[in-house]
């Protein structure tokens, strides 16, 4: 059972192997992930489907990210995501690697050399809040601006990323010093990435972007922005999931203090 990377023909496969974990389909997410970064799966040895998958998305040369460790009920507890994981790292090169991680598959990550250096919640809930009147909605005439600032602050380059919002999101806001994102995931809509030059602008950016889409909103919370997670539960936004982020071969670049929300757990 040797990875192999996969293509958009595999999407399907990709859903049904989440479904069978209890995670949600996410098509759209999943076809983002097959965008910008590289699927890898094994193939199920009866024939049905996927065993197993994970990706890895790069960005420049110092930094990448791995997601969707994923391994069919069936097919667990025989090494399958640590074969993928192994492949994944090899593909990554010198970068540094980092990951969201449950309690269940930490273990598995420490063995690998990772370690944790935060600790994210998922919180969601109907924001209650009104307009701040410090936002508007971006066009593509500001991507450079929003470019700039997001390489300056995230340290590397994640422009092939960033260039899709405006076709994948349901709304790109910036005010001075940030930029916000919303994107719909099946029931709830994910806002982030959320770069900003501090709270009080991280928060105007994410709660215009909340009242534009309306219904459950999530938020991935670094809970060390012990200010922002207060903020979010006094408007709506709580029932808090924890996952650690974790890392391997060196540190994040970037400017963590400005960065208030990932793109998506799977992208950092």
């Amino acid at each position: 059972m040797n990875p192999r990377l996969l293509s958009p023909t595999d999407l399907d496969d990709c859903t049904r192997l989440a479904q069978d974990r209890d995670w949600p389909p996410e098509r759209h997410k999943w076809g983002l992930l097959f965008e910008v970064g590289e699927v890898y799966g094994i193939d199920a040895p009866d024939g049905d489907g996927l065993a197993a998958t994970t990706i890895l998305t790069r960005y420049g040369h110092d930094h990448a990210v791995i997601s969707m460790v994923l391994t069919a009920s069936r097919y667990g507890r025989q090494g399958l995501a640590g074969k993928l994981m192994e492949h994944a790292l090899r593909e990554a090169g010198d970068r540094a690697v980092s990951l969201h991680a449950t309690e269940n598959g930490r273990p598995l990550y420490e063995r690998l050399g990772f370690r944790t250096v935060g600790r994210v919640a998922k919180h969601t809930g109907v924001f209650r809040g009104e307009p701040s009147g410090r936002t508007r909605p971006a066009t593509a005439a500001d991507l450079d601006e929003i470019l700039a600032l997001d390489t300056e602050v995230f340290g590397t380059d994640r422009s092939a990323l960033l260039r899709r919002m405006f076709g994948f999101g349901e709304q790109v806001r910036i005010a001075e010093g940030g930029f916000g994102h919303a994107w719909r995931n099946d029931d709830e809509v994910v806002i982030g990435p959320v770069v900003a030059r501090d709270q009080e602008t991280a928060e105007a950016l994410i709660g215009d972007l909340a009242l534009h889409v309306g219904g459950v909103v999530r938020l991935d919370l670094d809970l060390a922005k012990d200010g922002l997670v207060r903020w979010a539960g006094e408007h709506g936004i709580g029932n808090p999931w924890t996952v650690s982020l974790m890392v391997r071969g060196g540190d994040l670049p970037g400017d963590r203090s400005r960065q208030f929300l990932p793109f998506m757990q799977a992208l950092g």
